[in-house]
């Protein structure tokens, strides 16, 4: 049986917190630490690490990649209204 996350306070993202974890993402591409589609292990581990630190914040692998799958689609959306 899958093990369910107790929920906490919702995640807040401002501007800040989301250029900067766009930042980190990129670093950790360049570091090869997202060989295919998905980031592996490593760069889960470091990009949680960089942003909890640089943010103070606590946020989880999960939180992490909700905001990685919601960018993703908020791009797909605007490289859509650009083709018209």
């Amino acid at each position: 049986m899958r093990k369910q996350r107790e929920c906490g306070p919702p995640t807040t993202w401002d501007i800040d917190s989301t250029l900067l974890y766009c930042d980190i993402c990129i670093g950790e591409i360049e570091l090869g630490n997202r060989p295919n589609t998905h980031f592996n292990k490593e760069g889960w581990t470091n990009l949680m690490n960089k942003f909890n630190s640089r943010t103070e914040k606590s946020y989880d692998r999960t939180q992490l990649k909700n905001k990685w799958d919601q960018l993703k689609k908020d791009w797909k959306l605007w490289k859509d209204l650009l083709r018209g």
